[in-house]
C-alpha cells in the first residue's frame, strides 16, 4: 500500500510530514496556544485563551486556532481544547522541553 502524500502546510512545499509540522509549530504564537490549552483544566473560551496567551491580537489567535483545528490538534467543543492527537504531540515534545531546560542551565 503506497503512502499517501501529505498536504503541504502553508510555507512547506516538500509535503514531508516533519517539515509541515515544523512549519506549523514555528508560526508565531502556535506553541504558546498549545501550551496554554495543555495547562488548562478544561476547555477555554476564546477570551480565556487570548488572556492566557498575554492578550495576543484576536486576529492572530483566530488564525492560529483555525490552522490548529485544520491540523486536527485543537477542537472547538464547548470551548477550545487539544484533541487526542494534540495531547500526543505535547507528550512527544516533553523530552525536548526537558532537553531545552538542561541546555538553558548548562554552563558549558
Amino acid at each position: 500500500m503506497a503512502a499517501e502524500t501529505p498536504r503541504p502546510v502553508r510555507g512547506s512545499t516538500t509535503g514531508r510530514p516533519i517539515m509541515a509540522l515544523f512549519d506549523l509549530m514555528g508560526r508565531r504564537w502556535t506553541l504558546r496556544v498549545i501550551w496554554e490549552l495543555d495547562r488548562a483544566p478544561g476547555p477555554l473560551t476564546f477570551r480565556e485563551l487570548r488572556s492566557a496567551c498575554g492578550d495576543l491580537s484576536s486576529s492572530v489567535l483566530t488564525r492560529r486556532l483555525s490552522e490548529l483545528t485544520e491540523a486536527r490538534l485543537v477542537q472547538h467543543e464547548e470551548g477550545y481544547r487539544l484533541t487526542p492527537t494534540g495531547r500526543t504531540l505535547v507528550e512527544r515534545l516533553t523530552p525536548l522541553t526537558q532537553w531545552a531546560a538542561q541546555w538553558h542551565n548548562d554552563d558549558g
